[in-house]
Order: structure tokens, then sequence, then C-alpha cells
């Protein structure tokens, strides 16, 4: 059953990941609009989880599946290097800097607080 709600959440994360490329048109603004939401919802759902406040199917299909699926780090790395490649360094910079500052500071805040 386990298999079957991270898959399902998965799924479901992977879909929503793409409607959200594919509005931006595989920008990197849907790539960290992506990334910082689902870090934010990871973030809720495992302090949730932590408290006993939500269930283990919920967090196996929101927090592994969805959130797996629907964040991309991969998508991320690789675009960074794109900047880089093209000699874009300060929005290289600005875009590692914002993405890891807000998804930590959300995790900080969420989870610690």
């Amino acid at each position: 059953m386990n298999i079957i709600l991270v898959a399902g959440g998965g799924f479901l994360g992977a879909v929503i990941r793409f409607f959200i490329s594919n509005t931006f048109n595989k920008h990197v603004a849907g790539t960290w609009i992506a990334n910082i939401s689902g870090s934010i919802l990871l973030a809720w759902l495992y302090r949730s989880f932590l408290d006993e406040s939500i269930s283990s199917a919920v967090w196996l299909f929101w927090g592994i599946g969805f959130s797996g699926a629907y964040t991309t780090f991969s998508t991320f790395g690789s675009e960074v290097i794109q900047f880089i490649m093209a000699k874009r360094f300060v929005a290289a910079f600005i875009y590692i800097f914002i993405s890891f500052a807000i998804a930590l500071t959300a995790v900080y805040i969420l989870i610690l607080m």
C-alpha cells in the first residue's frame, strides 16, 4: 500500500510540475516556483508528520510522492549550468542564492519554530 501512495502522489506531482513548466515555457521561473512552493509544502508536511497531525498515508502521498516528483533539483542544476555556460554568472548566483535562501528560510520557519 505504501508504494501505491508514493506512486499516486508522484504521478500527481509530476503532472502538476509538467503543467507549471509548460505554463512558463520551460523558463527558470517555472522551476523556481515549483521548487520554492514544493519546499514550503514539504516543510509544512514534515512538521505536521512529526507533530502527528497527519497520518503516515498523507505523509507518503503528499510528502514523499507528490513533493518528490513536484520539485526538481536536476532541472535546477541544469538551468544553473546553462547560466554559467552563457557566462551569466550574476544570474546564476542570484538564482542559486534566492532559491536556497527562500527554501531554507521557509523550512526553518515551518519546522524549527
